[in-house]
């Protein structure tokens, strides 16, 4: 094992990976689990407060929903770049460091963007929004994918029932966000939404000073593209693209969508995006607790959940071919089953990528996880600059029903290649068994 916990006591410790399974969680397994919960609902609750207002506020400041789609890309961008950076070089920066960091950059992002309402109204406004968004994403992409190697590294034998149990509080984040940043700024305003819960990232800081473990690696030598050459983790990341890809589309259009259709003001927008997240919090840690017990079923789950995604995608406009009008029941019950399906397909990800690196050969440790993180990280961020960019787009040169479509087709597809693959990967090792069985029943033949 190339990692363990530096200068802690023997009680701190947390479990050397094996694979026996304990018993009970140890005490240091514990705090790190309430640490973690707490920076992934602290984060996505300041992530989410933007659905249901900021886009009608930017057009007010003379942003066209293009510019708006760009705003919300460019944070996925830089998301990208810095998911990639520290996920290679977790190691060097230090895991715990990186977390911690990441929460301070992003709580005072948090706050600087509620006091960007008085900046004047077109190009200075539209260039703060750039400015503070990107940084906020470096920050962010710090602070997660250290999250998810710690996971990976602290809780070997459980990674997809931990992960599960912390999407948990992610998804109290995502429900939480919209509705309490909808009815702060209908109350009180643009800035008061940004700087409470920036206040709240920022006390998570010290907090998570104290509890987190610190972790000691060596780096490793392998690469993102080595781990890219699997076929199996490439199809993977694309249907992890195309998921982020549908959210973040969603973020940028639904509000304008739902506001337009069904008259609905902010508030009720924000009460309408809790049936994408509630589900999604839910089903989470059942999906994680059975694919960490059946390995065998993670494929099957994110490919059937990435069908039930893209047939949910169809439905949310509807799509223009099934003559169907928009009504506000649908479109809430396609937000629901979108997030139930959206943990079936996310959720088993991450191991089965970490079970493709090994079998690629990547050593066992915290270099490899940070890389396995930073590789979901990318590919995640790539999903959200693609979704908000190009929906906008879409939605801006037809309407909002035709970019869902796309949305749902570019989901189907992810999903039909990686059951294509397995069904594939399945059959070799099928007739490899076969020749095996063959050649050891075949008697030798005597010269």
């Amino acid at each position: 094992m190339d990692a363990h916990v530096a200068s802690q006591p023997a009680e701190n410790s947390f479990p050397a990976e094996t694979t026996e399974q304990p018993t009970r969680m140890t005490r240091i397994q514990i705090l790190t689990l309430i640490s973690l919960a707490s920076v992934n609902f602290s984060s996505m609750i300041c992530y989410s407060i933007l659905g249901p207002f900021f886009p009608n506020e930017a057009v007010k400041k003379g942003a066209s929903q293009t510019v708006v789609g760009l705003i919300f890309g460019c944070y996925a961008v830089c998301n990208l770049i810095g998911s990639m950076a520290m996920g290679r070089y977790i190691v060097q920066i230090g895991a715990k460091f990186m977390l911690i960091a990441g929460l301070f950059v992003s709580s005072v992002c948090t706050i600087m963007f509620g006091l960007l309402d008085r900046a004047p109204p077109g190009a200075p406004f539209i260039s703060l929004c750039f400015i503070v968004r990107s940084v906020d994403a470096v920050g962010f992409a710090a602070a997660m994918t250290s999250t998810f190697a710690m996971t990976a590294k602290i809780f070997p034998n459980n990674v997809a029932t931990v992960l599960g149990s912390l999407e948990i509080f992610t998804g109290l984040g995502l429900i939480l966000g919209p509705p309490v940043g909808g009815w702060f700024y209908h109350s009180f305003g643009y800035e008061v939404p940004f700087l409470l819960l920036g206040c709240l990232l920022l006390i998570m800081v010290p907090f998570n000073i104290y509890v987190l473990p610190s972790i000691e690696a060596e780096p490793s030598k392998d690469s993102f593209f080595r781990l890219l050459f699997h076929g199996e983790v490439l199809l993977i990341c694309f249907v992890i693209g195309t998921l982020s890809a549908g959210l973040g589309f969603i973020d940028a259009t639904l509000s304008l969508f739902a506001m337009k259709t069904f008259n609905l003001s902010s508030g009720y927008v924000g009460l309408i995006m809790i049936g994408l997240s509630l589900p999604y919090c839910l089903a989470s840690p059942v999906i994680g607790y059975f694919t960490d017990k059946y390995p065998g079923t993670r494929i099957g789950f994110t490919v059937t959940g990435g069908v039930i995604t893209a047939a949910c995608f169809f439905l949310l406009g509807p799509a223009p071919f099934f003559h169907i009008k928009s009504q506000l029941w649908l479109l809430v019950l396609m937000l629901g089953l979108i997030g139930f399906s959206l943990g079936m397909t996310a959720i088993p990800t991450f191991p089965e990528i970490i079970t493709c690196a090994h079998e690629q050969g990547f050593e066992e440790g915290l270099s490899t996880l940070g890389m396995v993180s930073g590789l979901f990280g990318a590919f995640w961020s790539t999903g959200m600059f693609y979704g908000p960019i190009v929906g906008g787009l879409i939605t801006q040169r037809l309407n909002f029903e035709w970019a869902a479509t796309v949305q749902g087709a570019m989901g189907l597809l992810a999903a039909l290649l990686l059951l294509a693959y397995s069904l594939c990967k399945r059959n070799r090792q099928r007739l490899r068994e076969d020749d095996q069985q063959s050649d050891e029943n075949t008697p030798l033949l005597n010269g």
